[in-house]
């Protein structure tokens, strides 16, 4: 007899089966699983990987007896990745399938290269699968906001999870004209997407300006942090469920994923262990923010440990109410090198300026500069909006960035200066890069 799994328990019963579990999933069995899984990566590693065998040869003769053991072991960096790429593999590169070439985080530097086998590669299809699958059911038409042309990409694996699954998975790649886009959706009947949350706005406030009839069930955002504000105009334009992703490419793009009770997000705890960090290094109680640091438990060609993500987040202790046993990650929303420091010794973030101009009627998207090089610093914001600007749109930006509280502080003390540049845009989108970032202009 078939057993059927309620949806709000599927990724819960998928991290067991892989770990070899029952259906009543513990925390000693999950913690028993990850530390036999991070000695199995640790022995990978020093065995087959130059980078590894370097960073543990002051390590390996210890046995891990538990997690607190690991502390021992000294961190992986995005910088150790851009500089010895290759040193980290464990494989040869005949058995490399895919590389994804990954710009640096920040303003300067070499870009990431993280390698994948068709293994590992496996691994994410199988989390798209059972992660998309708690939130939609066969037949559901789904289109992909995201690249997905070349094989190996984001969208292509996601093409092959979904099919899976039995879902339909529609390919557009990223946003390039608006109408077009939502033209498309109507046509095609779409009940369900999958975008970058600036590009999904777009998409609504266009539809709704236009009275297009779009259906909607649900949209997961991806690929840059989810602010409020563009969930609550998705929720009121569209009526769908909007669900969250969390992830990077060095995770295997995957590491966990919100439910329908929308509390943070649900860890991939079968291929990934985390931790969160403070500043020294040393491991936070849960519910105290940190650095996320994972180590990768399954991956074979490029495995991380110890890998530092930049991140800032804490661990939920509480329960879900979806009653899941799995750990939970509170919502992504700033970076360690995302705090943007003003001469008032107060700091903001993209964040904090996301919730404030997206919420202004008909803003798409928006670029920042901060020069510091100045007597007084200039913040130079730039704002694509649908439509044509009016003395209402530009009074609401105005009061939208003075509803930061930094930016007042600053502006009070005679120490910032604020310009607004408005661009109307009717036919194209003109998006940020997937990951935006506040440009800043500073002494290094």
């Amino acid at each position: 007899m078939r057993v059927t799994v309620p949806q709000n328990k599927m990724f819960e019963a998928w991290n067991a089966k892989k770990m070899g579990l029952g259906s009543n999933l513990t925390r000693e069995q999950i913690a028993h699983y990850q530390l036999h899984k991070v000695r199995q990566t640790i022995k990978l590693a020093y065995g087959n990987s130059p980078f590894y065998r370097k960073l543990l040869k002051n390590f390996v003769s210890k046995e891990i007896n538990c997690m607190e053991d690991l502390q021992q072991i000294p961190f992986t960096t995005a910088d150790h990745l851009r500089e010895q790429a290759r040193q980290f593999l464990c494989v040869s590169q005949s058995d490399i399938s895919r590389i994804v070439t990954s710009d640096s985080s920040g303003t300067t530097g070499e870009a990431k290269r993280i390698y994948f086998t068709d293994f590992d590669q496996e691994l994410t299809i199988d989390f798209f699968q059972h992660g998309m699958s708690t939130f939609l059911k066969r037949g559901d038409r789904v289109l992909i906001l995201l690249p997905g042309e070349r094989v190996g990409s984001v969208g292509d694996l996601l093409i092959k999870a979904l099919e899976r699954a039995g879902v339909v998975p529609i390919l557009h790649g990223l946003v390039q004209n608006i109408p077009k886009t939502v033209e498309f959706m109507v046509q095609e009947r779409i009940d369900s997407l999958v975008g970058i949350p600036i590009q999904v706005l777009a998409l609504a406030r266009y539809a709704e300006m236009t009275k297009k009839a779009i259906q909607l069930k649900s949209a997961l955002l991806s690929t840059d942090h989810v602010p409020d504000v563009i969930i609550q105009e998705l929720i009121r334009v569209w009526g769908c469920q909007v669900f969250e992703h969390y992830g990077m490419t060095e995770m295997g793009l995957g590491g966990g994923l919100d439910c329908e009770a929308h509390e943070g997000y649900h860890l991939r705890e079968a291929d990934l262990y985390f931790e969160i960090v403070d500043q020294r290094g040393i491991p936070v109680p849960d519910g105290q923010e940190g650095e996320v640091v994972f180590t990768t438990l399954t991956r074979q060609g490029m495995p991380f440990i110890r890998y530092r993500t930049g991140d800032l987040s804490r661990f939920l202790p509480d329960p879900c109410s979806c009653g899941t046993i799995l750990k939970r990650l509170e919502r992504i929303i700033r970076r360690k090198d995302g705090l943007v420091f003003l001469k008032s010794n107060t700091f903001f973030t993209m964040s904090d300026l996301d919730e404030k101009i997206f919420a202004v009627d008909g803003v798409i998207d928006f670029t920042v500069t901060v020069d510091s090089l100045q007597q007084a610093t200039q913040l130079d914001v730039s704002v694509w909006l649908l439509g044509q600007s009016n003395e209402a749109a530009e009074r609401a930006l105005w009061d939208a960035l003075y509803g930061v509280p930094a930016l007042v502080q600053a502006r009070k003390a005679g120490q910032l200066s604020v310009s607004v540049k408005i661009i109307c845009s009717k036919d194209t989108f003109f998006p940020s890069a997937p990951k935006r970032r506040i440009m800043e202009l500073k002494d290094s």
